[in-house]
């Protein structure tokens, strides 16, 4: 079998690296084509089975552009000889759309759509140009995958998809790998001394998670707190410049993507969040997994993913003051913290293992091939 997955970014973050677990899942016998939107932007695939057969493309037609006729034609002639085509968020609409129009007379496969949130640009409010333009494209999609209820509510509204289409699938992780306590050293370049307290963060470095908020949150800690933000990407100067605007450039950390997020996140001592939008963050998951307690904005999914325990501090999405003094009410209680976070742990065991979702995603999967059994 052979699956064509069409990114707006197959870089390390939360859907890519998604990706990556479920081809690892479905096994050798299924050959994979993935293709970013961003050129080079595949950082993801440091993730992937080294026994997956997997190819990268480069001549595939660009998935950005005016969507004329033509344009979208050569996108749909590309999808042919694939058994099933995968698209993930806005940077691959205009491939549904080609799927769309022409999958009929090329005889392409089915397509699957997965909708993992908003960038910047759609952060404060949704474009209706581009609700129009999801409701034509994922008109004869076999299926529409969202990992939150706000965004299935904007499926079903804004978009108006047929409930039939829609299909709610939540992140899961290997909630088993998080339990062992990773070793002080496990960051790169850095090590964890003695006495020594982390808040930490796991992101992509893009503006939509407005990480300078975070820093400017930390800054009031007391001196034995750390930032460390485990991540990469176009806002790395940005973070360090608000680091050293608020004089705590020495106790803020960068450094970089570190591939698997199991071995680091149980170093922190409270995990934060501060984007301006999310959905149902995997990073908050892997944070509830190792036993952290977490404050965040109430974006996406947050306030109802973590423990009833953790839940007050979940603040008012936008408000940096509340987000600070959640941070500043965990930071100095030890044994609150532990016990959010061991609430927290009980609630992903339960809730957020990843069978259950590699489950759905073969299930969604096979009813699009027409089969009982995927792959």
């Amino acid at each position: 079998m052979r699956i064509l997955h069409l990114h707006s970014s197959f870089s390390a973050g939360g859907k890519e690296l998604r990706a990556a677990r479920l081809m690892n899942a479905f096994g050798p016998e299924v050959a994979h084509a993935v293709v970013s939107a961003q050129p080079d932007a595949y950082g993801a695939a440091v993730a992937l089975d080294p026994e997956i057969e997997v190819e990268y493309p480069r001549d595939f037609p660009s998935l950005q552009g005016r969507p004329t006729p033509l344009r979208l034609l050569r996108l749909a002639r590309a999808m042919q000889g694939f058994d099933l085509v995968l698209t993930y968020n806005w940077g691959a609409m205009d491939a549904v759309l080609a799927h769309r129009l022409y999958a009929g007379v090329l005889g392409l496969g089915p397509l699957v759509h997965h909708e993992d949130g908003f960038n910047e640009d759609e952060a404060q409010g949704l474009k209706p140009a581009r609700n129009q333009f999801r409701r034509v494209a994922l008109a004869r999609a076999s299926a529409l995958v969202v990992p939150s209820r706000r965004l299935q509510a904007i499926a079903l509204d804004a978009w108006r998809q047929p409930a039939a289409r829609v299909r709610l699938i939540v992140n899961g992780i290997d909630t088993g790998a998080y339990r062992e306590p990773p070793s002080a050293d496990a960051v790169p370049g850095l090590i964890k001394t003695p006495g020594e307290r982390w808040l930490g963060t796991l992101a992509g470095l893009r503006a939509v998670k407005n990480l300078p908020r975070l820093v400017r949150a930390f800054a009031a800690l007391p001196e034995d707190w750390r930032l460390v933000i485990v991540g990469e990407g176009p806002e790395r100067d940005a973070i360090a410049a608000q680091a050293a605007a608020c004089g705590v450039a020495e106790r803020v950390h960068l450094p970089g993507f570190v591939p698997d997020p199991s071995r680091v996140v149980g170093l922190f001592d409270i995990f934060a969040l501060s984007s301006d939008s999310e959905q149902f963050p995997i990073s908050v998951v892997e944070a509830m997994a190792a036993g952290v307690a977490v404050a965040s904005p109430a974006v996406g999914d947050v306030a109802d993913m973590v423990s009833g325990d953790n839940r007050r501090f979940v603040t008012a999405a936008g408000d940096e003051a509340a987000l600070a003094g959640s941070l500043r009410l965990l930071a100095a209680d030890e044994a609150l913290r532990s016990a959010v976070g061991e609430a927290n742990r009980a609630r992903a065991q339960a809730d957020y293992d990843e069978k259950s979702m590699i489950r759905d995603y073969r299930e969604t999967y096979g009813r699009a091939l027409g089969r009982t059994a995927f792959p």
